[in-house]
């Protein structure tokens, strides 16, 4: 659906009336304080959009927002106030409506231009981020000098030996599809000191490092926790195969990442020494096979990528997830996207799974809080690492990380300025589901040096009825725009936070 735009003669009286009838949650705190560090939520400062039938310069349609990353070399505020800056984008693994497609991973670039809309106003357009599409490039391997793309289709069940995965000396078992391209389903996206990109998959879960032309020049160590094991081995199956394929027998893991829950967050953080990778909910045998309402342990990798040359897995961390009610049903809330603000703090967005024709279409959990690992147990190495929380209660010996609630992206009050909204009410626009890209960009204000744009994007699912990938065209039956919120916080981190945990047990 294009967006509907709430008139500019929408007077900010009427807008006062109309939001304080809108579906209300509990917004919570606006502000923190953790560990000498003040984060503060001031208001919903921009919007911005782009079509859902986009296509990249390959002629396949835009990828959306799986993973996100702004380079701040390129961030700069000009005199009339406006800004200008340049994303990284990484998309997951294709439309896979009816099972998954030999859909070539890429990485998108995004230039962009940002005004802050007016302080308070109500009554405003969906415009303030103009984003365009500048560059797209699949990432590839080189086998035998032959270019070889990588894949979104599903890896074959049964690992290594029925073809489901790769053995590269040097490198972790890399999943592989029936076409013997390697599988990757996109998430997290971070941009190293020599100009590499590190990309986290949920298959895996793996995490590739590409050159800047996109060429596959490694993968990272990944702790043996979280790797999925069927009938004794390791299978890297999601139970989502391409049409005539087999599926997994049983269709879940009984250890290591769920289905389609792998590293689903990825960040580097500002000094760019500590590379972040979190499990989207928990593994399973940590609480994710006895219920839905038991997932919610999950773990939080920590690498030394110092050297980009010699990545050293350094810490693995217990993230307590929140849970909502839903009906007479207790869920978790999985997260979708990390953003690492210091060695012991970072951002994290859960959200539960209802947005404009899905679900209950109104949201009941969908935020920004923060994590802090100062005094969380590395179980790195120990011998309770195998199993942290049997049948979903945490082991005893195990001090999870600080987890605070922070900004509500379902602030009704807020949404309802730009004309969006979270629920249905006729005249807005409800928010859709699945928001997995965080950016947080400095607002470079000498009155006001602690103030940030926070950047939060959603993932279309390439839903749009008029889509053409992988050599075919497709009909998804609605259009979703990929949509950019901006927020305006206030972030001042203390001297806690800059204190490096001590290194794992490996």
């Amino acid at each position: 659906m294009s967006p509907r735009r709430t008139p500019r003669s929408f007077s900010l009286a009427l807008w006062a009336v109309w939001a304080a009838a809108l579906p209300a949650l509990d917004v919570g705190a606006q502000t923190i304080e953790v560990n000498g560090s003040t984060l503060t939520v001031k208001e919903l400062a921009g919007v911005g959009r782009l079509p859902a039938n986009l296509r990249d310069r390959h002629g396949e349609t835009f990828g959306s927002i799986s993973g996100l990353v702004a380079d701040p070399s390129r961030w700069q505020r000009r005199a009339d106030g406006s800004y200008t800056g340049t994303f990284y984008a990484a998309p997951d693994r294709g439309f896979n409506l009816a099972g998954t497609i030999d859909y070539a991973p890429r990485l998108n670039r995004l230039d962009f231009r940002f005004t802050p809309a007016p302080a308070n106003a109500g009554g405003l357009p969906q415009d303030q981020v103009r984003l365009v599409l500048t560059n797209s490039t699949r990432l590839f391997e080189t086998l035998d000098g032959t270019v070889r793309p990588l894949s979104g289709l599903d890896p074959v069940p049964g690992g290594v030996a029925a073809g489901g995965a790769r053995v590269v000396p040097g490198w972790p078992e890399l999943p592989q599809a029936f076409n013997g391209k390697l599988s990757l389903d996109a998430e997290g996206i971070v941009i190293l000191s020599d100009g590499s990109r590190l990309v986290s998959d949920e298959y895996g879960p793996s995490i590739y490092r590409f050159s800047r032309a996109g060429r596959l020049i490694g993968a990272l160590p990944v702790a043996d926790s979280v790797r999925p094991l069927r009938n004794g081995v390791t299978d890297y199956s999601s139970n989502n195969p391409a049409t005539g394929q087999p599926a997994p027998v049983p269709a879940n893991p009984t250890y290591g990442r769920s289905n389609n829950q792998g590293f689903e967050g990825l960040s580097l953080t500002p000094d760019g020494r500590t590379l972040f990778v979190a499990l989207q909910s928990a593994a399973r045998q940590d609480g994710a096979s006895t219920s839905a309402s038991r997932r919610d342990h999950t773990r939080l990798y920590t690498y030394d990528v110092s050297d980009p040359d010699a990545i050293v897995l350094t810490g693995e961390y217990v993230v307590q997830l929140p849970k909502f009610q839903q009906g007479s049903s207790t869920l978790v809330a999985a997260q979708s996207e990390i953003l690492a603000l210091s060695p012991t703090q970072l951002l994290i967005l859960p959200r539960d799974s209802n947005g404009f024709l899905v679900g209950t279409q109104q949201s009941l959990l969908r935020r920004v809080d923060l994590v802090d690992i100062a005094a969380a147990t590395n179980v790195l190495g120990l011998p309770v690492e195998a199993n942290i929380a049997p049948g979903g209660v945490l082991d005893p010996s195990i001090t999870p990380a600080l987890y605070t609630p922070w900004l509500d992206i379902n602030d009704n009050a807020q949404l309802a300025r730009f004309g969006l909204v979270n629920g249905v009410v006729d005249g807005l626009v409800n928010l859709s589901e699945k928001w997995e890209g965080l950016a947080l960009l400095p607002a470079l204000d000498p009155d006001h040096p602690d103030d940030h744009f926070l950047f939060v994007a959603n993932d279309n699912d390439f839903a749009t009825t008029d889509g053409f990938q992988a050599g075919a065209a497709y009909d998804a039956g609605w259009d979703n725009p990929t949509t950019f919120l901006v927020w305006r916080v206030g972030v001042r981190l203390g001297p806690v936070s800059d204190a490096r945990p001590a290194a794992g047990a490996r």
